[in-house]
């Protein structure tokens, strides 16, 4: 694999899974691609095809793949256990903590490229992320038709959404649930970028968000070490699932041309088409597809 940036520096991103085999396996290689070296994933009691997807990538020696079977979605536990084990087992230098519908994109450079730059005070970096809209699932396939970009997101509570940290490897590191700080080391300075963004594809088809939200749901549901407002948005999304109305949600967020079009000219919308494109590059049949 040619990477452009510092050959010295070591990338690692760490992925928590669960039934993600309409876009897991783009997502690695997409990363794979734009400079992370080697994936450590955790797979979370899937029942779809995503982990003999991850053991393809594991044959081939670019990731280490766990099995977790608890279901209480632990994620600050689980994540927190890969990223210490990319700092003290992997050499890594730079850790990105993802998920596998959020694809790191680097504006000007490879992500090597990036993080060579990010001053070496700063452990901490911040990315912000945009949702690309759902569209109506005649129209093509995943990335072909979610192309449109929503500038000013919000999650599911009404709230603009928040960012995501990357950080130096540290093998006392702590992530907090849902990979938006770190908890330990305390007061490590941040650095804030607009080269890199989060491109975020959280609502693909109705089968996967459905999916999703019962079984996130329902994981919240049994964890009892997590105060209720924690994922306040899918807890609520969860209730709306079993009071009938998770349908009516996702036609909200499932536009029309003509509301497209509005957002559009309001500027908050845009066609972004650079994740569509690059991944033509890829052959996403297969596995690795480059040495």
């Amino acid at each position: 694999m040619s990477i452009k940036g510092s050959t010295l520096m070591k990338l690692i991103m760490t992925l928590l899974v669960r039934d993600e085999e309409d876009i897991i396996r783009a997502n690695i290689l997409y990363h794979l691609d734009r400079g992370v070296d080697f994936i450590i994933a955790t797979d979370n009691n899937s029942r779809d095809s995503t982990p003999s997807i991850l053991m393809d990538f594991q044959r081939q020696g670019c990731l280490h793949l766990i099995s977790e079977t608890d279901d209480d979605y632990s994620q600050s536990e689980w994540v927190t256990r890969m990223a210490r084990m990319a700092a003290t087992d992997f050499g890594a230098d730079w850790i990105i903590n993802s998920d596998a519908d959020e694809f790191w994109w680097p504006l000007k450079m490879d992500l090597k490229n990036f993080f060579s730059e990010v001053p070496a005070e700063c452990s901490i970096v911040e990315a912000r992320r945009y949702d690309f809209i759902p569209r109506p699932e005649h129209e093509g396939s995943l990335f072909d038709r979610m192309v449109i970009k929503d500038l000013k997101p919000m999650n599911h509570i009404g709230l603009p959404l928040p960012p995501k940290v990357c950080h130096r490897a540290l093998p006392n590191v702590i992530v907090g649930q849902g990979n938006h700080n770190l908890i330990m080391p305390a007061d490590l300075k941040c650095f804030k970028s607009d080269a890199l963004q989060i491109l975020h594809f959280p609502i693909r088809t109705y089968p996967q968000f459905e999916n999703k939200i019962i079984l996130g749901g329902a994981a919240y549901e049994r964890n009892t070490k997590l105060p209720k407002t924690v994922a306040r948005g899918w807890r609520n999304l969860y209730e709306d699932y079993k009071q009938g109305l998770l349908p009516e949600y996702y036609n909200k967020k499932t536009l029309s041309q003509e509301e497209v079009n509005q957002g559009i000219s309001e500027n908050r919308y845009i066609i972004d088409t650079c994740l569509r494109d690059h991944l033509k590059t890829l052959d996403l049949s297969k596995g690795r597809t480059f040495v």
